[in-house]
């Protein structure tokens, strides 16, 4: 919204997800109203009138692309980021036919829908603090867009969750993560794995990263990891968006 933060309404009826949810939209200073049917998403959108929204296609009460499609009709111009079953074409095709403008496979890392509403925000004018798609911590850089890393120059080539991780440590510079704010992040709410996989990740990005260089990525044992620039390259706390243009 103009002059504050950005609205952002969550239509999700699974109340874990909803709240996993919630809780990374508002990290990231926006506002966040949830509802957990259709009905509700159809109210909200009429008195809140948001800037973006999220929407589940499996939803009790009116279907998802049928909420969808009259969302689209009373919030013209508004971005819909929509989330889908593994599998579930159907859904897919359906909501790309009412005009859903992106949308994320479950299961998802919360860190794909930031992004994906970042994008769609900035795209549609409700972001103008963060006209640019580039971060930048000390002699490190990451656009968002075109998924290319640098460091003093040197361009670095990542696995896709490589650079997911990066660029979750990259918007949160000097600050401990833990590994269970990663994992939520990063990987899959619902993932079943180890969380020895983010020591494992965190060590190949020091090899990328930090070869050769001073090291950027640091370990707070018992609590987590940070990054931060490299001693003698010191810059505001801080990530830089830097414009593409």
């Amino acid at each position: 919204m103009p002059g504050g933060p950005s609205r952002v309404l969550v239509v999700v009826g699974e109340v874990a997800l909803a709240d996993l949810l919630s809780m990374a939209l508002r990290y990231e200073g926006w506002e966040v109203r949830t509802e957990a049917d259709g009905v509700g998403a159809l109210r909200a959108a009429e008195v809140w009138r948001p800037d973006a929204v999220v929407l589940d296609m499996p939803l009790s009460g009116p279907d998802g692309p049928d909420v969808l499609g009259r969302l689209r009709r009373g919030l013209p111009g508004v971005p819909v980021l929509y989330l889908t079953a593994k599998g579930a074409e159907e859904d897919r095709i359906a909501g790309l036919t009412v005009g859903g403008d992106e949308h994320v496979t479950k299961p998802f890392g919360v860190e794909e829908v930031v992004a994906g509403l970042r994008g769609l925000l900035r795209r549609a004018g409700a972001e103008p603090a963060r006209t640019g798609s580039r971060l930048v911590v000390g002699d490190l850089e990451l656009d968002e867009d075109s998924r290319e890393v640098w460091r003093g120059g040197r361009e670095i080539h990542l696995t896709a969750t490589e650079f997911k991780l990066l660029r979750y440590l990259m918007r949160n510079p000097r600050r401990v993560l833990s590994k269970t704010q990663i994992l939520d992040r990063v990987w899959s709410y619902d993932f079943g794995g180890r969380a020895n996989v983010v020591e494992l990740y965190i060590s190949y990005l020091r090899r990328k990263i930090d070869a050769g260089c001073c090291p950027m990525i640091h370990t707070r044992r018992g609590v987590g990891y940070l990054i931060k620039p490299a001693t003698g390259d010191e810059h505001s706390g801080e990530p830089v968006a830097v414009s593409g243009g």
